[in-house]
């Protein structure tokens, strides 16, 4: 391991091409970025990314836990504790299981505890359609927990992203101590696609103070030490110095926790946020579409066909959903005549992309099924005519 926390590790699959669901390829990602505690309770759809996870940390041997928690409560808080014994921890659930991590995911996030939560999205509100599709958790995600904070989401279109981001999320909710939301759907977490895993992953662990070094502050990221390891450690989720104790009376103490929480985040924007750009050469474009998710594969063939039917179309797809790529959306919206935003949603990023593009109209679907590319190319006719 270098002085920054990244390591190349060898591949703890044997390299090569296998067919796998994507909530498999969740699980196996995980493993690849050094998961090696799973608290989780089962739901729909996202059972799947548990049950194969349960069965690989016991093929793997010792070193690995998995423990079936009674409730997401449960959870999410065995894997803040495991965080803190200095493991890798990660849980999955989905809609109704996040709404009640939320609460622990704030407390999380004000103890700068590494944390991946996996949300396999289906419909809802409440219970809803356990085992359909759906995109209605964005700004969950984002704001589902009180105060001012920043968080990571990313959003993978393909099993083989599920696997790739999955590591992805490991590497974030390491590499700035908070955790990291993989906002995935039930489309994608069922489906079954191939995936090359490479002989080498590369991976980030937690920088380990080498002294008595605070571990609450001076640095933008402190080096987070575990119990056990000596160092005389105090975790609260109230307000607190560099060294954890309480300072709730303290408006400095709270303006600076704050801060930092929220620039060490923020600071680094262009090692957090990725999106990929398609058929956006052109100086201007009749219409740019900006998707995320399994809508994106959607929304890629629509694109495609508008450019068979000569329309200068493009598509940027959202693999960073929080936090949102806002300068990548205006430098596009800015050179296309219409901007259509298509979501398993009623236009939650709809909302973040007219903040910076007015001009941006939706395509909105919540009745359980996928958008599917006819749909989006109809959207865009319509759009462009208007």
């Amino acid at each position: 391991m270098d002085e920054m926390g990244w390591t190349t590790v060898e591949s703890v699959l044997k390299p090569g091409r296998y067919f796998l669901q994507g909530d498999e390829a969740i699980a196996e990602g995980a493993i690849a970025a050094g998961c090696n505690y799973y608290g989780g309770y089962p739901i729909t759809p996202s059972s799947e990314v548990m049950e194969r996870i349960c069965t690989r940390f016991a093929e793997l041997g010792e070193g690995r836990v998995f423990i079936q928690m009674e409730d997401e409560l449960a959870s999410i808080a065995s894997c803040i504790g495991a965080s803190w014994a200095g493991a890798k921890a990660m849980t999955a659930t989905s809609g109704p299981g996040l709404s009640l991590m939320l609460e622990n995911i704030g407390y999380a996030i004000m103890t700068e505890t590494p944390v991946v939560v996996v949300d396999v999205q289906r419909a809802g509100p409440s219970t809803g359609q356990a085992t359909r599709p759906a995109q209605g958790d964005v700004m969950q995600a984002r704001w589902g927990t009180h105060g001012d904070y920043q968080t990571i989401a990313l959003s993978p279109w393909s099993v083989e992203e599920a696997y790739t981001e999955t590591i992805r999320a490991f590497n974030l909710a390491e590499r700035f101590r908070l955790p990291v939301i993989l906002l995935t759907e039930e489309a994608v977490g069922h489906l079954r696609e191939n995936v090359d895993v490479p002989a080498q992953t590369r991976i980030y662990n937690r920088l380990r103070p080498t002294d008595r070094e605070p571990p609450f502050g001076q640095a933008e990221v402190p080096p987070m030490p575990a119990f056990g390891q000596g160092h005389k450690l105090l975790v609260t989720g109230s307000t607190h110095d560099e060294w954890g104790y309480r300072r709730t009376s303290s408006a400095q103490a709270q303006e600076t926790l704050v801060a930092r929480l929220s620039a060490k985040v923020t600071n680094h924007l262009d090692e957090i946020i990725e999106v990929e750009k398609y058929f956006c050469d052109e100086d201007e474009l009749d219409i740019l579409v900006i998707a995320f998710g399994f809508t994106a594969r959607s929304a890629w063939r629509a694109v495609k066909t508008a450019h068979q039917e000569g329309i200068q179309a493009g598509l940027l797809r959202l693999k960073t959903v929080w936090p949102f790529p806002e300068e990548s959306v205006r430098e596009l919206a800015l050179r296309s005549r219409a901007v259509l935003v298509p979501e398993m949603n009623r236009g939650q990023v709809l909302r973040e992309v007219q903040r910076v593009a007015p001009q941006a109209q939706g395509y909105n679907k919540t009745d359980g099924e996928v958008i599917v590319p006819t749909e989006i190319w109809q959207a865009m006719q319509e759009v462009i005519r208007s």
